[in-house]
């Protein structure tokens, strides 16, 4: 007899996995195969532009990948800092731009090591000169083309600087209600580091994922649909016919009471899942624990 164990049912990697909470209101959401043919293009992008900064400034610098997103354009700026650089670009001739943001700290120091100075002083935070604006202008044309290879056949056009501004609330690269693949990065150079992201355009994206990644056959979704649903762990218990009883013989229950259950003795136990009866077991011992034997099934409808 083949015994059924909850730590088989249920693996402990999967016991203490964390839930995300999911927004019925916004629904819109990435698929997984799409969210990681865009994570992969997002690594790759890191891995150029941390090169590209250690070629320009001439200290090691890396960038990490931490987190892809999709949000609204409102919610990705109020993320952010009031005073910030952020660069709007054009992609695709689309009326809605794309934004590389990173602290105004970050590229003034960018700017002292590209010109042979030193970064231990304090660094202001001011806007840019028209020689530190060009200066910057420049490193980001380049990370635009770091972006435009990381991405392939994603990006049908190359990005193209539109601007660089330092509000957040001010910099309105797209409308509000806007959708947004929205990376996070962390940038580091020696022991400094800075936090970037980057946000693209739902909309010019997910239209070549969906030609170039298709995803899973929509005839397939009842099969996948039970195959999660058959992990999903739920709570059995062993139980006895139920009697009605009135509240006055709850409240005056003391212990050496006897309780007249309407289930007979040669009966087997209910096997029930959230209340409702799936089988009828009979109870047995395993080891030094008592355990259920299933002698009995019924069909249940949906």
């Amino acid at each position: 007899m083949p015994v059924l164990s909850p730590a088989s049912a249920l693996p402990e990697s999967r016991a203490s996995q964390v839930l995300e909470v999911y927004d019925f209101r916004r629904p819109t959401t990435l698929a997984r195969e799409h969210s990681r043919v865009l994570e992969l293009a997002f690594e790759t992008f890191a891995r150029q532009w941390g090169t590209q900064l250690t070629t320009k400034i001439r200290s090691a610098s890396t960038v990490i990948t931490d987190q892809v997103t999709m949000a609204s354009y409102d919610e990705y700026a109020a993320s952010l800092p009031a005073t910030t650089a952020m660069v709007l670009f054009s992609l695709d001739g689309k009326e809605s731009k794309g934004v590389i943001q990173f602290p105004v700290e970050a590229a003034l120091v960018w700017v002292t090591r590209m010109l042979g100075g030193s970064t231990t002083a304090p660094v202001p935070d001011r806007k840019f000169t028209q020689i530190e604006h060009a200066l910057v202008q420049r490193l980001m044309e380049e990370a635009l083309e770091d972006l435009r290879y990381s991405f392939g056949s994603l990006l049908v056009e190359a990005p193209a600087v539109d601007g660089i501004h330092f509000n957040s609330q001010f910099a309105q690269a797209a409308a509000t209600n806007t959708l947004m693949i929205v990376a996070g990065f962390t940038v580091r150079m020696s022991e400094r580091s800075w936090r970037a992201t980057i946000a693209l355009p739902a909309e010019v994206l997910v239209q070549q994922l969906g030609s170039s990644n298709p995803l899973s056959d929509t005839a397939a979704a009842p099969a996948q649909l039970r195959a999660q649903l058959g992990g999903v762990p739920v709570d059995v218990a062993l139980a006895l016919t139920p009697v009605p009883v009135t509240p006055d013989t709850i409240l005056n229950l003391a212990v050496g009471d006897v309780l007249n259950l309407p289930h007979p003795t040669s009966r087997p136990f209910d096997l029930t899942v959230g209340g409702k009866p799936i089988a009828c077991a009979i109870g047995v011992t395993r080891g030094s624990r008592k355990a259920g034997q299933i002698v009995t099934t019924e069909e249940t409808n949906p």
